[in-house]
């Protein structure tokens, strides 16, 4: 194991939810290294230090990106001052996110109601990181333009916080997720407020503590979970 990580292990072998600071440009080199042995769902909340991820990277490194003046002020030009983060994911290659887009599943999944948001696109592996937030409603394949094809993307996704995440497992967006995407679970996740105020009565709590493994409940993981 490469020293940085290998200091952050705790006695059972896990990684400290101590942040790190890994260098994000390091963070993402190491995982496009790996990228051919990584699901994509596995790269989603790559930001949360609670979830999956933290076995997986330094989420610590991206969630200081989120929470950079980089990212908000580019986000409050386009749904205002009230700013919630509920979800990010690393792309090794722009165009698996082009893929993505053009299947029409950016926004199929965001539990939030009334429906709105910003996806800020960070060009992360770039000598400074590199910036574009588009409009919800305006995602579609041309927006990265500008982007190589084969370059690392960083996809953040925020809300306004005059909108409500809904935390229902039955909501559509969030059963469409689960069926799609088994190994994500939006329904559980945590939410920054990361400028103004939270003006929807969002539930700001839920989701900061390790998820509970399905197994400890009980429930033995379906054949096509074990996919």
């Amino acid at each position: 194991m490469t020293q940085g990580v290998s200091d952050q292990l705790d006695l059972a072998g896990r990684i400290s939810l101590a942040p790190a600071r890994l260098p994000v440009r390091e963070a993402v080199d190491r995982i496009v290294a790996r990228k051919a042995t990584i699901r994509q769902e596995r790269l989603s909340g790559i930001h949360n230090p609670w979830g999956h991820c933290i076995g997986l990277t330094d989420p610590w490194s991206f969630l200081d990106l989120c929470e950079s003046d980089l990212v908000i002020d580019a986000a409050m030009k386009v749904i205002g001052a009230d700013v919630i983060l509920w979800d990010s994911e690393l792309f090794a290659e722009v165009g698996h996110y082009g893929e993505f887009v053009a299947q029409g599943r950016e926004g199929r999944y965001w539990p939030v109601t009334p429906l709105a948001g910003v996806v800020v696109l960070v060009a992360v592996s770039r000598e400074k990181p590199e910036v574009k937030a588009v409009r919800l409603e305006e995602i579609d394949p041309d927006v990265l333009a500008g982007f190589a094809p084969s370059e690392p993307l960083y996809v953040v996704r925020l809300m306004p916080a005059t909108s409500r995440f809904e935390r229902d497992p039955n909501h559509p967006a969030n059963r469409a997720c689960m069926e799609e995407q088994v190994l994500v679970n939006y329904s559980n996740r945590p939410l920054w407020l990361l400028s103004g105020a939270d003006r929807a009565n969002n539930d700001l709590v839920s989701g900061f503590a390790p998820a509970v493994p399905v197994w400890a409940s009980g429930a033995m993981p379906s054949a096509r979970e074990e996919k």
